[in-house]
């Protein structure tokens, strides 16, 4: 009798414990809604490195003509330090590539990344993200570079400093050509990110270890010059979870 009542008890704490999850993450107030569609689109985003941008089918494409170098395309608009962000993505050439999202991304005095006092970023030289004169997180989700073939394992890093601080699950896998629904979340020092609704990075920045938690800044998609991927239907939401459950 007393193992039929344990069992009971614990798969009520699971259902609990479930429910607390699925309830965590809530929308609020849309911010940014963009289909990507067209260049009228993202015609005030702003573009770094040698990259090409393309439309098809509804798709924007990103590239580098003949692999020249890595690129960075900035959504121009200053997110809150809470929200969620979706988007589509669909692999176009599976030899190679490494994609990576930039957010919450200031000059190390808290200024815009486009601040004229800020050094000139042309290049897409990886080094001026993430040692040199701002403050970001980023997350590669998509993982089979020239230099590190298939490693398909999502890495998060907070900089400055290239700190790794949490090597996640699996991201796009390498052979992929479908379509990933990608969901990025962040609750002050709360991280989280899914494809296609699956957890792929799970971590919280306690503000000591690395600095302060960085909160406002800006979203910004990243291809090395190998990677040829499009994007469709990005959009940010105001995250009103309530702070306590990220404890």
């Amino acid at each position: 009798m007393r193992n039929l009542v344990n069992k009971v008890f614990f798969a009520i704490l699971l259902l609990i414990t479930f429910k607390s999850f699925t309830q965590e993450i809530s929308k609020g107030k849309l911010l940014y809604d963009n289909s990507l569609s067209t260049s009228e689109k993202v015609n005030d985003w702003i573009l770094e490195g040698p990259a090409k941008i393309e439309f098809k089918n509804n798709w924007m494409h990103i590239f580098s003509p003949n692999e020249e170098g890595h690129h960075v395309f900035w959504c121009p608009i200053d997110f809150p330090g809470n929200f969620i962000a979706e988007w589509e993505a669909k692999n176009q050439e599976i030899d190679a590539g490494l994609c990576i999202i930039f957010f919450a991304a200031k000059g190390l005095k808290g200024e815009s990344i486009f601040d004229a006092s800020m050094p000139k970023r042309t290049l897409g030289t990886f080094t001026d993200y993430t040692k040199g004169s701002m403050n970001d997180y980023h997350i590669s989700y998509y993982a089979n570079g020239r230099d590190n073939p298939n490693r398909e394992t999502a890495n998060l890093r907070k900089n400055k400093g290239f700190n790794l601080v949490q090597t996640g699950e699996i991201g796009i896998p390498v052979q992929s050509t479908g379509i990933h629904k990608m969901k990025l979340v962040k609750q002050e020092g709360k991280i989280l990110m899914y494809i296609d609704d699956r957890k792929i990075i799970d971590w919280i920045d306690d503000g000591i270890k690395y600095g302060k938690i960085l909160q406002d800044g800006k979203i910004g998609f990243r291809q090395m010059q190998w990677t040829h991927f499009a994007y469709r239907n990005f959009k940010v939401w105001e995250n009103l979870t309530i702070t306590a459950t990220n404890k």
